[in-house]
């Protein structure tokens, strides 16, 4: 029997994802139309920036880049997903808390690690479980947790196809097929509640995040997000096009070297729900599912981090708290000034050890120059032009860029004071995993690419 590749899984259930989000929301699809012709632009008025994708592989997966967020209630559940989305090649990376802003959830991205199965396949899924020890309400908790108890959020099919995955470590063409169709049942929306109206509206009132997670059949995906190569004409865009974007683009300024990421997406749609009732049904609207655009820029390295860090919270320090549709204007130029002090420069950035880099041979040979992978080695083949680098593109997301997405899709009355410290420990028993680390996947990454080169150039 022949079994084929995760990332032939994950490609099929990436497009099928597509096809039924865009059904399901249409503006997905004005999104879509609109990232392609910005993208085009983008490129066509670059040659360098297009000669840069193309080195690294990332070219040829523009049109296909995706990544989406899921919410889910309970331990079980993310263990199951976890399960799932190995078959998909996709491993738990990095660990994000989001309860310092007020989101009762912590969360990991789960994603491909190895370079050249990103560029087959880039398809991300952030995945966030509900922290229900935070619903202060004991009573309203302990009826959370009844509901989520009761609730099967994966088809039989999907679970045994699983379970075979594992057993026999892949499947086959056929048994992949159903295994997407399966699983994306999970994914689907559901316009009826399994409770009443009067406990979403509790459960609402609590946070809208946990009415969300708790009061529906499955975790719907929330949104899908290409990628742009320009996101401020994204942003402008969509105002002209009659969509409703969020009052800042989360992230870094613009630069003429893109950091990290930068996301923007129009507010969240009000979406028809019937709730269960004594006799019938009970009518009501939900909050959740909305359009989101990213603009992805070179890995920093823990020295980068700490210095966006630093830049970022002076920013809101200076600001006086999160950027809101009254300060927008402000919070920008604050952004901007204060992002003079990060290098924009793809050079300075290497050089500073700011951010991670891909290198590539230019001659096939160098008179014997390399010796060592030592920095005055690697400095001697770039000035000579042997040695090229490019930018590593960064595949996760940032802890408040996160948060800032997910706020100003509950509404900024939405903010919630919660005292508790992150817990990687309890998110990683309920995934039954360890999460792998984004920082040394992007220095294993940097390094394969220059031990590479310079084996090549001592040939």
């Amino acid at each position: 029997m022949t079994l084929i590749s995760s990332n032939e899984i994950r490609s099929k259930f990436s497009a099928l994802m597509s096809e039924m989000y865009k059904n399901e929301v249409p503006l997905y699809g004005d999104l879509l139309e609109l990232v392609k012709d910005v993208n085009q632009t983008a490129l066509s008025k670059d040659i360098q920036l297009q000669d840069q994708l193309k080195m690294t592989g990332e070219f040829s997966r523009l049109s296909l880049e995706r990544h989406g967020a899921i919410r889910l209630g309970t331990a079980d559940e993310l263990h199951n997903m976890a399960r799932i989305f190995a078959v998909m090649g996709m491993e738990p990376v990095g660990y994000y808390d989001l309860v310092p802003a007020g989101v009762p959830v912590h969360a990991t991205a789960f994603r491909a690690v190895k370079a050249q199965d990103l560029n087959q396949s880039p398809f991300r899924i952030f995945t966030s479980l509900l922290r229900l020890e935070l619903i202060k309400d004991e009573k309203l908790r302990q009826l959370a947790e009844q509901t989520l108890a009761k609730r099967q959020i994966f088809t039989e099919q999907a679970l045994a196809l699983t379970k075979k995955f594992e057993q026999q470590e892949g499947l086959s063409a056929v048994d992949a097929d159903q295994f997407v169709h399966e699983v994306l049942e999970t994914f689907r929306w559901h316009t009826q509640a399994p409770m009443t109206k009067a406990l979403y509206d509790s459960l609402h009132e609590q946070h809208r995040l946990i009415a969300d997670v708790v009061a529906f059949k499955g975790p719907h995906i929330n949104h899908l997000t290409p990628r742009t190569l320009d996101i401020d004409q994204i942003q402008s865009g969509m105002m002209e096009q009659g969509m409703s974007p969020k009052a800042v683009i989360e992230g870094p300024p613009r630069r003429k070297c893109p950091i990290l990421l930068r996301q923007t997406s129009f507010k969240a749609l009000e979406e028809k729900v019937a709730f269960a009732a004594n006799q019938g049904q009970e009518l009501g609207t939900h909050t959740a599912r909305f359009g989101e655009i990213e603009q992805r820029g070179v890995a920093l390295t823990p020295k980068g981090r700490q210095l966006y860090d630093e830049l970022l919270g002076k920013t809101r320090q200076q600001l006086g708290g999160a950027p809101t549709e009254h300060n927008a204007q402000q919070y920008m130029e604050l952004l901007a000034k204060n992002f003079e002090d990060f290098p924009d420069s793809y050079a300075q950035l290497r050089q500073q050890k700011l951010a991670y880099f891909y290198y590539f041979p230019l001659n096939s040979h160098c008179s014997g120059v390399v010796q060592s992978d030592d920095e005055a080695t690697i400095e001697t083949l770039i000035e000579q032009g042997s040695l090229r680098f490019e930018p590593i593109v960064y595949e996760d997301f940032l802890p408040v860029s996160a948060a800032g997405i997910f706020q100003s899709n509950l509404g900024e009355s939405s903010q919630t004071d919660y005292a508790t410290i992150s817990n990687l420990d309890i998110f990683e028993q309920s995934l039954g995993r360890k999460v792998v680390d984004e920082i040394a996947l992007y220095e294993a990454i940097q390094q394969d690419s220059l031990q590479q080169a310079l084996a090549q150039l001592s040939n």
